[in-house]
């Protein structure tokens, strides 16, 4: 994306919502509304850093019996039916934990995952996990927030990989009615310590939105908008392409700057 000039689209979605195979219908749909990079929520009991929209989709998703061992096999999946753009997993720890680093690692090489966003994880508990990651050919990837020091930016730019997820607002996921206001500086500084393309996210709700955070990062992450429309279309068999419908105004946005 860098290289030809373009912004990046990055979108998420939570694994299982509302079933596994509805997400695989409405992965395929996304990636041919033009996203660049599929997020996939794995659904945990105790999601801190998530908003009501994206709680209650991972509440969803447990309740139709989705695991970690569901979302892998579903990227599998996508694989054999031809889906290539890249995928991320966006994970609790305690979820890779309690499966086991090792095979965590191995399952996820193994079904196609490209990277992971290991929310709770710093970098100072993340040695084990980077190395193993790294060592499979997979992505660690950070986050970097508002708040955080320069000094901690330096330190996290060395561990990161694939991307720099830049966290536009203080808080949890959802939608709001404005971009934060000092996002391009943040970016600007984040910049000085990592040549990794830098996406925005959290709150980006629109196609007026998405449009002014691609003009300041490398790529743009839209969630909470997304999830929330898959709950207004349910298991509603058109859901997928209705989605993908609401996705591709913003990917247009974003695209066009």
């Amino acid at each position: 994306m860098r290289a030809a000039g373009q912004r990046g689209f990055i979108a998420y979605v939570c694994a299982g919502d509302p079933n596994l195979r509805a997400t695989i219908e409405l992965a395929r749909a996304l990636e041919r509304a033009g996203v660049d990079v599929l997020e996939l929520g794995v659904p945990f009991s105790d999601p801190l850093a998530d908003g009501v929209v994206n709680q209650l989709a991972a509440e969803r998703a447990l309740h139709s019996g989705t695991t970690l061992y569901g979302v892998l096999k579903t990227v599998a999946a996508l694989r054999r039916k031809g889906c290539s753009v890249p995928i991320v997993l966006y994970v609790y720890y305690n979820v890779v934990h309690h499966y086991g680093l090792k095979k965590f690692v191995g399952d996820a090489a193994s079904a196609g995952v490209d990277g992971a966003l290991a929310l709770d994880l710093p970098t100072e508990e993340a040695d084990g996990y980077e190395k193993a990651m790294r060592r499979a050919g997979l992505h660690p990837i950070y986050l970097v927030a508002p708040t955080t020091p320069a000094a901690r930016i330096h330190k996290i730019a060395k561990h990161a990989s694939g991307f720099i997820y830049y966290v536009s607002r203080e808080g949890v996921t959802g939608m709001q009615k404005r971009l934060a206001p000092a996002v391009t500086t943040h970016v600007a500084t984040i910049r000085k310590h990592s040549r990794l393309p830098v996406a925005i996210g959290f709150g980006i709700s629109n196609p007026a939105q998405a449009r002014a955070a691609a003009r300041a990062a490398d790529a743009v992450v839209v969630g909470s908008a997304i999830v929330n429309q898959i709950a207004k279309h349910g298991a509603n068999r058109h859901m997928p392409a209705k989605v993908a419908r609401f996705v591709k105004a913003m990917v247009k946005a974003v695209k066009a700057v």
